[in-house]
């Protein structure tokens, strides 16, 4: 059963299907969260805020869309006041771990390590919106038209907003090795 057609179905009122809405996007609405919160329990109650959202406006649900793309509206706004409440940025480490690989030897495990935590840093220094961009099209892997009803803004300008974010991390991610590289001399 899609998600569309089980969402039709907690509007209309069988709200036990919300459960198999949750099994399938928890995991990757907390790694959206992780990313953009960098802390783990904070991103667990932005999943919680989420499906309690999606339950509460069950009834606003428009199939036209997409469930995902109408989920990560819900979850923009939970994340949206969430920093209202906040008074100063959470950090965002942590946000790039990775299972190790048994097969890595340890030498690669710490190399990408160090890579992940540059990532890091690189998109930290990026603002806001464009760390949305980044995370929804390139770790949440939702398309630019998503994206674009998501912002209610035009898919050319979200591709736009993709390159320089991207094109903006790049440069920041080399500056910052070139940094990492020079204190190890």
């Amino acid at each position: 059963m899609t998600d569309n057609l089980l969402m039709e179905d907690v509007r209309g009122g069988k709200v036990e299907k919300l459960a198999i809405l949750f099994e399938r996007h928890h995991v990757t609405l907390f790694n959206y969260f992780l990313r953009l919160t960098g802390n783990r329990p904070i991103s667990e109650d932005l999943v919680q805020e989420v499906f309690t959202r999606i339950l509460k406006y069950r009834t606003t649900y428009r199939g036209e869309d997409r469930f995902a793309v109408w989920m990560y509206k819900i979850a923009r706004n939970a994340h949206i006041d969430f920093l209202r409440r906040q008074k100063e940025t959470v950090p965002l480490e942590d946000q790039f771990d990775e299972a190790q690989s048994a097969d890595l030897i340890p030498e690669e495990r710490v190399e990408r390590q160090q890579e992940a935590a540059l990532i890091s840093r690189a998109l930290k220094r990026l603002s806001p919106r464009k760390q949305e961009v980044i995370l929804l099209s390139r770790f949440q892997n939702l398309k630019y038209r998503e994206i674009a009803e998501l912002m209610e803004c035009p898919v050319g300008t979200v591709k736009g907003m993709v390159h320089r974010a991207v094109q903006e991390l790049g440069d920041i991610y080399k500056q910052l090795s070139r940094e990492a590289c020079r204190h190890e001399m």
